[in-house]
């Protein structure tokens, strides 16, 4: 079979975030203005939106919409399927000579923001990928990330910046590892009624 994989190193997450909310609509599309996006592609359709750049902003931009909806206080729940690698992406149509200065870092720095996650990490076509994901898990748990295993996936609870800045972390060593597509997919929870101890 062809190998139709490039060489382009474009990260992108397809996303939805649902706050619990009649007016849904005015609590994404303030959150749509007050993100910095332009450092990175971004579409939204009917379904999800769908960002594309490089890693750090991709994940910049995503947790910075989804807390600038938390910080409302709203229940909101949030749906992402990041990936990077074959099948790959045009490097011509995105924003891949960026620098690095994440634009959004400062304000979202500002919100202080629980949230209960899981995640499923995908990593396919080799690599040495399971003692870089331990090593990722136990870094979560040092910043006082509270990590618990559930079925398929790996519940993460604590402050949403620890908990973005780890999955891109096991996100990136991952890849790093050898991994020549990587596919990882996210559920968060913010604010919900029925967390435990009413602390998220």
């Amino acid at each position: 079979m062809e190998n139709n994989c490039g060489t382009s190193r474009i990260a992108g997450c397809s996303f939805s975030v649902h706050p619990m909310s009649d007016k849904f609509v005015d609590y994404i599309k303030a959150s749509l203005n007050e993100v910095d996006s332009s450092k990175v592609w971004m579409k939204t359709d009917d379904v999800t939106t769908t960002v594309r750049g490089r890693m750090e902003h991709v994940f910049d931009v995503t947790e910075a919409i989804l807390l600038h909806i938390a910080k409302t206080g709203v229940h909101v729940a949030f749906q992402g399927t990041f990936s990077i690698g074959c099948p790959g992406d045009s490097s011509g149509d995105v924003h891949m000579d960026e620098s690095e200065e994440r634009l959004n870092k400062l304000q979202s720095k500002e919100i202080e923001q629980r949230i209960a996650a899981k995640f499923s990490l995908y990593p396919m076509g080799g690599g040495d990928y399971m003692d870089t994901i331990y090593r990722q898990i136990e870094a979560m748990k040092e910043k006082g990330v509270e990590v618990t295993p559930a079925h398929y996936s790996t519940r993460l609870d604590g402050d949403t910046r620890d908990i973005f800045t780890g999955l891109e972390d096991v996100f990136r060593e991952t890849e790093a590892s050898g991994s020549s597509h990587t596919v990882m997919t996210v559920t968060v929870s913010a604010n919900s009624p029925s967390h435990k101890d009413n602390q998220l």
